[in-house]
């Protein structure tokens, strides 16, 4: 037997290696970012952070120590520096890609940390193989806040497996509707209408009501059945989170219908003694429609101010004489006990219309009016021309051809009147200076014309003449 010359000793000592091949290494150096592997290669193997792990930030030298044993993979044979590059990750995954598939088949349990929270779901880790959870299958309910599963632990299933693209997808929502249909199965054994919820938790709010977890079901609790008062916003009463007392109303099948109208807190229960017809009460406007107005007179007890009632005269709406939230105080006409309906009437409170006396014609009859022809107005001319004929002395014929155009409208040539001539006296007529033979101007005399005929056509110049002795 021939002797081996001593360097064809080191090269058998020397393994061959190639690219993909799985080798085993010790750590002889650590870094935060690198660790340093004898893998019995003339030239050592460097891994990488990076290959090491697809978490990031992790310090090497926290997971691993000097002397460590662990198998990895070959990706290159030299680097370019005389070094061979090694993954760890990537031998995990091909390791972790079996477990997957046998999760997947099997349709098994797995548990994983959170390793990152994306803004369409979550991405856990197993066996280094990285598995993507959308938000729509996160929870059975909706959930704005993912990032409150960073760092936890949570349970899924795998929903979709490819391995060729890489594309693996759980599924945490399956398990959550399990159990949930394990709880409910459980709770309608056990709850009837009647029951008490001391410890309800409202999961969704709505604008007709919110829905409250009842410890293995959702009951819905009605804007009508949240309060004995009344409730315009559920919005602004409960929110998500809120611990509510209440119970079950009624079942139907799977729907299951909650009140907090608690009949011991009835508003209507001593309503009518506190409201009994004829009394006087005060109320806020809560709400207003064509026909009337609502006032709620306390929590859970509102009544009706028809529009007819409101005021003594006649209004088209209740708006335009109210408002939500003014203050009225009315009183109550009507009390029905057995459908809880209230009347009321601010206009029975008011007090008793006056009589008002009727005016007289001429305290109804306008200034401006006074010279339109009435019998007042008649009266008035004919004593005011004859004041002035008594005031002033005037001969006879000045009097008599003055007056002679206050009947009415007529022509001068008709102006004749008992009494009274039409021209002028003659001057062989004796004249009487008597103011006695003056007539008076008949009805239907117009003041304006009396003024314009004696403006117009004064009385002709009388002479007069001594009488033949």
């Amino acid at each position: 037997m021939s002797e081996l010359t001593f360097e064809q000793m080191l090269e058998d000592s020397i393994k061959l290696i190639q690219t993909g091949e799985v080798v085993e290494g010790t750590v002889i150096d650590v870094k935060p970012e690198e660790i340093v592997l004898n893998i019995g290669y003339k030239s050592d193997g460097i891994l990488t952070r990076h290959e090491y792990t697809n978490e990031n930030g992790v310090d090497l030298t926290q997971v691993v120590k000097l002397g460590d044993t662990m198998e990895v993979k070959v990706l290159k044979v030299n680097d370019g520096d005389g070094q061979v590059t090694l993954t760890y990750k990537r031998l995990a995954a091909d390791r972790g890609n079996k477990r997957i598939e046998e999760a997947y088949n099997n349709k098994e349990i797995l548990n994983a940390t959170v390793s990152q929270v994306l803004d369409g779901g979550l991405s856990v880790i197993v066996d280094e193989v990285k598995i993507f959870i959308p938000a729509s299958l996160v929870s059975n309910t909706y959930e704005k806040n993912l990032g409150k599963y960073a760092g936890q632990e949570i349970q899924f299933v795998i929903s979709e497996y490819n391995p060729k693209r890489r594309r693996y997808i759980g599924d945490r929502r399956q398990i959550l509707n399990a159990e949930r249909a394990e709880q409910q199965r459980l709770l309608f054994e056990r709850i009837a209408i009647g029951d008490i919820i001391e410890e309800g938790i409202v999961k969704n709010v709505t604008d007709f009501g919110a829905f409250v977890d009842i410890g293995g079901a959702d009951g819905l609790l009605h804007i009508s059945e949240m309060s004995w008062g009344r409730v315009e916003n559920p919005r602004k009463y409960l929110k998500s989170g809120d611990v509510v007392r209440a119970f079950i109303k009624d079942i139907n099948g799977s729907k299951i219908a909650l009140s907090r109208k608690f009949a011991d807190a009835n508003p209507w229960k001593d309503a009518m003694d506190a409201y009994s017809v004829g009394s006087e009460v005060t109320g806020k406007v809560a709400r207003m429609t064509d026909f009337g107005a609502f006032i709620e007179l306390e929590p859970g007890v509102d009544a009706l101010l028809h529009v007819s009632q409101i005021a003594r005269e006649h209004i088209d709406k209740p708006s335009d004489k109210l408002k939500v939230g003014d203050t009225v105080t009315a009183k109550v006409v009507d009390f029905n006990e057995n459908d809880h309906k209230i009347s009321l009437s601010m206009k029975a409170l008011l007090p008793d219309e006056e009589e008002v006396p009727e005016m007289s014609v001429e305290e109804a009859t306008p200034v401006e009016d006074a010279t339109e022809t009435t019998p007042e107005t008649e009266d008035v001319t004919t004593e005011a021309v004859e004041v002035s004929a008594e005031d002033a002395p005037v001969e006879a014929d000045e009097v008599s051809e003055a007056k002679a155009p206050l009947v009415g409208d007529a022509p001068k040539s008709d102006l004749v009147d008992e009494g009274v001539p039409n021209e002028a006296t003659p001057e062989d007529a004796p004249v009487e200076e008597s103011s006695e033979d003056v007539t008076p101007a008949p009805k239907k005399t117009r003041a304006k014309k009396v003024k314009e005929v004696v403006e117009e056509e004064p009385a002709p110049e009388v002479v007069e003449e001594t009488p033949a002795s």
